[in-house]
């Protein structure tokens, strides 16, 4: 199990390079000045404008070489020193991503955790009865084709717009402080709901099908044959084709983190929720090359922490991982 565990460490550590490597260079090959744009925030004094140009573009490091900019940024991120924020300055890059992260996080990984569980026990009850899959397949099949962003103002549009059921955007009302009491945690919920739907239901249709057809193959395969004329309850037969469909089921939700983190971003944008998605969106528009470093580099974390867990969670709940582990150690 060690030499398991270093091989997956030695690869998630090379993935990591190469993912915090095209996190630097791609800001810097856009096209345009992210420094003109941070300067048209000082237009109102042309007189100081070449000043300020060549105390900013030394402040933040764009007259050093290439390589040792790029040097500096890996010592940057082992001190969580992600520099200064262009769009929000002088705040640092950190700052602005930690007031945000929470937001982020609250919206992603209950999404991601309902609709795993809440999708699977769906597509296994269509699985065996005929009427829920005539009914779950298609729409299934329907919500998981919908875009995020189209899925999110649709659900903007009537739920927030038409019927005033629920707000329609941001995080929390305008004029509301962020702090812990009952009244800003009602208002933070009932913000919530609408982005938690549009990223629920698209996560859920997946599910869904696939569990369907996992356990479809799977009672139809020589065990639960066997064990069918064994004379096992039907709810035996079901439960252990249920645990074997789970495990593709789990690598499917490694594989599809990313496809996931990316419709966060595009929700966060559609309902101008204040998360790390609109801050990447803010960045993009703004050329603020630091903070797109930062909340690209928080995607690459959370994505790569959370295989991770997944690969672990995938040996203890699988047997046969832990029989080819031992195996490959005789």
């Amino acid at each position: 199990m060690r030499r398991y565990f270093l091989k997956k460490i030695s690869i998630y550590l090379l993935t990591f390079w190469v993912a915090v490597t095209i996190d630097w260079g791609i800001p810097r090959l856009m096209p345009g000045n992210p420094l003109q744009v941070f300067l048209l925030k000082f237009r109102a004094q042309p007189d100081a404008a070449k000043y300020l140009q060549a105390y900013f573009y030394k402040a933040f490091g764009f007259n050093e070489p290439l390589w040792k900019q790029y040097l500096y940024y890996w010592d940057g991120i082992f001190h969580w020193n992600l520099g200064v924020s262009m769009f929000y300055y002088p705040t640092p890059v950190a700052t602005v991503i930690g007031q945000h992260i929470f937001y982020t996080m609250g919206l992603l990984v209950p999404a991601i955790i309902c609709a795993y569980f809440v999708g699977n026990r769906l597509g296994a009850m269509a699985a065996r009865r005929k009427v829920l899959d005539n009914s779950i397949l298609p729409a299934s099949y329907l919500i998981s084709g919908t875009p995020y962003q189209w899925f999110a103002m649709l659900l903007a549009f009537f739920l927030g717009a038409l019927w005033h059921l629920l707000p329609e955007s941001n995080a929390f009302a305008f004029g509301t402080t962020p702090v812990w009491t009952w009244t800003f945690i009602g208002n933070f919920l009932e913000h919530w709901i609408l982005p938690f739907l549009s990223l629920f239901f698209i996560m859920l249709g997946g599910w869904a099908i696939g569990m369907r057809n996992l356990i479809i193959y799977e009672l139809e395969s020589d065990y639960a044959h066997w064990l069918q004329m064994l004379g096992s309850p039907a709810r035996l037969v079901r439960r252990y084709a249920y645990r074997n469909a789970v495990l593709p089921q789990l690598t499917g939700l490694a594989l599809a983190l990313g496809t996931f983190v990316a419709g966060q971003i595009v929700t966060e944008i559609v309902f101008n929720y204040q998360g790390v998605g609109l801050l990447f969106f803010n960045a993009i528009t703004n050329s603020d090359i630091f903070l797109m470093q930062g909340a690209f580099l928080l995607v690459i974390i959370g994505v790569l922490v959370a295989n991770f867990v997944i690969d672990i969670v995938y040996v203890l709940v699988d047997p046969r991982t832990r029989v080819s582990m031992m195996g490959a150690e005789g």
